[in-house]
C-alpha cells in the first residue's frame, strides 16, 4: 500500500528538482492526484514568495565556509548521497553518524 509518507517524500522530491522537466512534471501530477484519491487530502500547494532556507553554519572549514549561505534544499542531496555512499563502504561510520543525529533529533 502506498502511505501518505511515501508520497509525500515523492511529492517533495519532485518539487526539490533543480531543473524540473516533463517527466518531473508528470510525476508530480501523478502522486498528488493518487494523494488525493487514496486519501482525500486537499493537495493545496503553498509557492510563497519567501527566500529559501538559507545555511547560516560556519566551522571555519573548507566545507562549512563552501556550504555558508547557500539553500539548504541544495546542499541536503549532496550530503544524502555522501550518507549512501558511506554506508556503503563503511557501515560502523554510517550507523555513528546515525545515532548522533538521532541523539539530537
Amino acid at each position: 500500500m502506498i502511505t501518505v509518507k511515501d508520497l509525500d517524500e515523492a511529492i517533495l522530491e519532485c518539487q526539490g528538482q533543480r531543473n524540473p522537466n516533463a517527466e518531473t512534471c508528470i510525476k508530480l501530477a501523478a502522486y498528488l492526484t493518487i494523494k488525493r484519491e487514496l486519501y482525500g487530502e486537499p493537495v493545496m500547494q503553498s509557492f510563497s514568495s519567501e527566500p529559501a532556507e538559507k545555511i547560516t553554519y560556519n566551522s571555519g572549514t573548507e566545507f562549512s565556509k563552501l556550504i555558508e549561505g547557500q539553500d539548504i534544499n541544495d546542499i541536503l542531496p549532496i550530503i544524502d548521497e555522501l550518507m549512501t555512499t558511506i554506508q556503503t563502504i563503511n557501515g560502523r561510520l554510517y550507523k555513528a553518524i546515525i545515532r548522533k543525529i538521532e541523539s539530537i533529533v
